[in-house]
């Protein structure tokens, strides 16, 4: 017959089967924490760059895309169409004012040239012949003018004449007004003359204007022939250093095509590129940082282009130090046209994270030493800072390098290193 188990022994056993349950759970508690811990990415902390977001001035600006270009350039183009007799000069000469660049064929401009002067020539004798013409013809008007006179004068005195002799019984009334009517008739005559000369005289002065006029219209073609021709003895306009030159000799080419390009390159200034959606932030006279590497020269926005073209506008740049020693031309930069002031931002440093305004997600350093993702939404910008519209507050620590092989991590661990 079954005894019955004491009551303090049926505790005692089922203490130790919860004892026991109980060490197997929390073992695999443990081991399941352990094997998170192990399996969690990390990275080490001298892999990464960190900065601490903290509260300053942000003189924000618009970032642009630059190229160095020297501060002179200057194309030089055929003024006719002819080829390349002769180069004088090669890429990469230092010329001086007045050294010619290269030769090319003027016979047929020469010749043409030759025909102009002797057309000049021709109309200069017509000019003066059409002035002696006129001379004559109204110097001749001008006598018959002063016949004409003497005779209306003759005419008048038989007119008094008649009348006397009528008064005293010796003429006859017909006589009279015969007297009266060749009379009348020199004066019609008269006053036709001295309207004709003044008729005259003014034809024959414009007729003097006009061939005048077609004078000077030849003496400015042929003077902007002349010109060609000097233009096309290519010299350099001023000392520079001859950057291009069409070599090929014999090459026929066409009237304003290249020959040659002469540059500055002892100074230099920076053509920009930016999106056209900030172009009511980019201003003549506006400051601008040109970066060189970790070098930042200063300088001004000198041009901007008024129109679009593929979505950009183009700008140019003046540096202050325009000859620094690192300045190269074709070299690409980084522009940054200073455009607002805020102060008191929350901000943190600039860095190859930033894209431009709108969100982000970035890598906080946690209280407990790890790294978790967080999103943030930054704001304007300069070449040193980015401000922090939110998700951030002064003396975090955020990851400010790449990132992107971490994109689809939330938390990681911070290895603290030393860096080496």
């Amino acid at each position: 017959m079954d005894r019955e188990i004491p009551k303090d022994v049926l505790r005692r056993e089922q203490r130790t089967r919860w004892i026991k349950w109980g060490s197997i759970v929390a073992g695999i508690v443990v081991l399941v924490v352990v094997l998170l811990s192990t399996m969690r990415k990390s990275i080490n902390e001298s892999d990464v760059t960190m900065a601490l977001a903290d509260r300053g001035t942000i003189e924000t600006s618009v970032n642009a895309s630059g190229r160095v270009v020297p501060a002179f350039e200057e194309i030089i183009n055929s003024p006719i169409s002819t080829k390349i007799v002769e180069v004088y000069s090669r890429e990469g000469d230092s010329v001086k004012e007045g050294t010619p660049l290269l030769r090319l064929d003027l016979q047929s401009a020469q010749t043409e040239i030759d025909k102009l002067m002797d057309e000049r020539r021709m109309k200069q004798y017509e000019l003066e012949q059409t002035r002696l013409n006129n001379h004559t013809f109204l110097t001749n008007l001008e006598m018959q003018v002063k016949v004409k006179e003497m005779d209306v004068n003759r005419k008048r005195v038989e007119v008094a004449n008649e009348r006397r002799l009528d008064s005293l019984g010796s003429g006859t009334g017909d006589r009279v007004r015969e007297a009266e009517l060749a009379y009348s008739t020199g004066q019609l005559e008269l006053e036709q003359l001295r309207q004709q000369l003044v008729n005259e005289r003014s034809v024959r002065e414009a007729s003097m204007k006009m061939k005048g006029l077609e004078l000077d219209i030849f003496e400015k073609n042929f003077a902007e022939k002349q010109r060609t021709l000097n233009d096309a003895r290519i010299l350099s306009p001023r000392a520079a250093t001859l950057t291009y030159v069409n070599n090929q000799i014999g090459q026929q080419i066409g009237q304003g095509e290249k020959v040659a390009v002469i540059s500055d390159l002892s100074h230099f200034k920076v053509d920009a590129e930016i999106a056209d959606s900030y172009a009511e932030r980019v201003a003549v006279g506006a400051k601008a940082i040109v970066r060189l590497g970790r070098q930042k020269l200063e300088g001004h926005v000198a041009s901007v282009t008024p129109l679009s073209k593929n979505g950009v506008i183009a700008f140019s740049v003046v540096l202050d130090n325009d000859d620094n020693e690192r300045l190269r031309s074709g070299l690409k930069t980084d522009v940054f046209v200073m455009c607002d002031i805020k102060d008191e931002a929350v901000r943190i440093p600039n860095g190859p994270y930033f894209k431009g305004p709108g969100p982000y997600e970035l890598f906080v350093e946690t209280s407990e030493g790890e790294l978790e993702k967080k999103s943030v939404r930054l704001g304007d910008s300069n070449y040193e800072y980015v401000e922090v519209v939110d998700g951030l507050n002064a003396g975090d620590r955020v990851i400010v390098s790449d990132m992107s092989n971490f994109a689809n991590s939330g938390r990681l661990k911070l290895n603290k290193e030393t860096k080496k």
